[in-house]
């Protein structure tokens, strides 16, 4: 019998580093497939191979019978494969029509598009409003946009690249519901994600890698949440454990702070307050969008607040500069890795001194000392078990997973009075996020404060002593996380937006 979709002996290599090696799996029709992996495993390179971005060096991959080897992802997509990416690709200024219009090859008339997007999210209960702009949208929202477009080009093979990383857990049961749907009309779809629970509740099968190889095959349903993850790193760890220990004084009081927002689509922020004390994480929770990125940069010192007072150890620091935060112990892990967190044509070693230089005396006179940054960026790699080549290595060569242990580990090593991190373990796998989330915990129980904000409710209920919900640029009143269930925190997270059609929408549909 023919498999439906089959990868066989595929490897392909980068200067330095065998991403695959001789990767071989096969999936049959309405099949949802796992592809399971530790962060440089190799599974984004496997499937950019499957959708034409990348070419292989050596095997083969067939679909329905027939070589598949695209040149380009327009090929890949002619042939019915499709791909929903971890980062969206859309434009905020544009209509959902419009952006979907952008991703096909010859869209129809806009009135017979309209009435396309309609239908396909009425049948998958993913609805949207096709004249809606995206820069209005949810993050669940603007997903559906993009599932949409994909479910347009009618796809036998569907690839989802960590597709809950942002919504909550009602708009994941949503998502859920519509790609069991699709797998029972017969689209095979290969799924990738870190969260082992849903792989296990969502997948028929699972192939997983190591260092670009096939280590295991199995069926999620028969295997615990931890034996996936050890299979991933081929080693047991241990999960993250929170020691007891009492707060102290106040460390970073946030008083009725407001912001305008810059940007056309930023969210402004509405008299946010909160106090953190010595020995404590107070975990913010909320959906991408909802303010996160303007609070941290008004903490942060990128952004200079419009009202309200920010004080560590009872200093003013509202109007002060980034530097003069950072010398005080006010240090932020933003959320944007490359660009943001890290300059990607920089090796670790000035990546290190971009932010250390004052804390750890890494120059004196203004002259670089670049013996003792190299020392500092060689002890972040071996306390955070940074897999790289190399303190000389580029930081855009390292794995997402890798380049966040670093990012972390070199904002801990600085000894700060209080951290605030924004998505600390997004996109990073099972072992590599529960060595952040402890790095995490063992800070806070040396005596700093922890501002942990997160998309990720298992994450916040993990490591935080009390969690707070951001929405629409409020937030609301910290409460210990004992006194949360999830379904709580998901539907406070989800706030005003509602998933579903207004009245007027469904009429026009009909």
């Amino acid at each position: 019998m023919t498999e439906f979709f089959e990868v066989g002996e595929l490897s392909k290599a980068y200067p330095g580093v065998q991403a695959n090696d001789r990767v071989s799996f096969s999936m049959d029709a309405g099949e949802i497939h796992a592809l399971l992996g530790e962060n440089g495993s190799g599974k984004s390179t496997l499937v950019k191979m499957i959708y034409g971005i990348v070419r292989p060096d050596s095997g083969r991959m067939t679909l329905l019978g027939q070589p598949h080897a695209p040149a380009n992802p327009s090929v890949a997509r002619s042939r019915g494969i499709a791909m929903v990416f971890q980062h969206f690709s859309l434009f905020n200024a544009l209509t959902v029509a419009e952006n979907i219009a952008l991703g096909m090859h010859r869209p129809p008339r806009a009135r017979r598009l309209d009435d396309q997007i309609r239908a396909t999210g009425s049948n998958y209960g993913l609805p949207l409003n096709p004249n809606a702009r995206v820069g209005d949208l949810s993050v669940g929202e603007r997903q559906r946009v993009e599932i949409i477009r994909c479910l347009l080009q009618d796809p036998k093979l569907l690839i989802m690249d960590e597709p809950t990383s942002v919504l909550t857990p009602q708009e994941t049961g949503i998502l859920f519901a519509t790609l069991r749907k699709l797998a029972s009309e017969g689209t095979a779809i290969l799924y990738i994600s870190h969260k082992l629970e849903e792989i296990r509740d969502l997948c028929n099968n699972a192939t997983i890698l190591r260092a670009g190889r096939v280590v295991a095959t199995c069926s999620p349903q028969e295997k615990s949440a931890r034996e996936l993850a050890e299979m991933m790193v081929g080693s047991s760890f241990s999960a993250p454990e929170r020691p007891n220990s009492a707060f102290g004084e106040p460390l970073l009081e946030v008083r009725g702070i407001s912001l305008r927002p810059g940007p056309t689509f930023g969210t402004p922020l509405k008299e946010v307050s909160f106090t953190v004390k010595r020995g404590e994480i107070l975990g913010i929770a909320g959906i991408a969008g909802n303010g996160q990125d303007e609070l941290v940069s008004t903490l942060s010192g990128e952004a200079s607040v419009d009202s309200g007072d920010i004080l560590v150890s009872g200093a003013s620091l509202g109007r002060t500069s980034l530097e003069s935060r950072r010398r005080l112990g006010l240090l932020v892990a933003p959320e944007e890795r490359i660009g943001h967190a890290a300059a990607a044509e920089m090796n670790l070693v000035e990546n290190a001194f971009l932010t250390g230089a004052d804390r750890m005396e890494l120059a004196r006179f203004g002259i670089a000392n670049w013996r003792k940054a190299r020392k500092f960026a060689e002890a972040i790699i071996e306390k955070f078990d940074v897999r790289t080549t190399g303190a000389a290595s580029y930081a855009g060569s390292l794995s997402g997973g890798n380049l966040q242990k670093f990012v972390i580990g070199r904002e801990i090593l600085q000894d700060p009075l209080v951290l605030v991190v924004n998505q600390p373990t997004w996109g990073v796998d099972a072992a590599a996020a529960a060595a952040i989330r402890q790095a995490l915990l063992d800070l806070a129980a040396s005596g700093s404060a922890v501002v942990a904000v997160s998309q990720d409710l298992d994450e916040l209920i993990e490591i935080s002593s009390s969690i707070a919900v951001l929405n629409n640029g409020s937030l609301s009143q910290p409460r210990p996380v004992a006194n949360y269930t999830r379904d709580e925190l998901g539907i406070l997270m989800g706030g005003t937006h509602d998933i579903r059609l207004t009245a007027e929408e469904s009429n026009d549909s009909a």
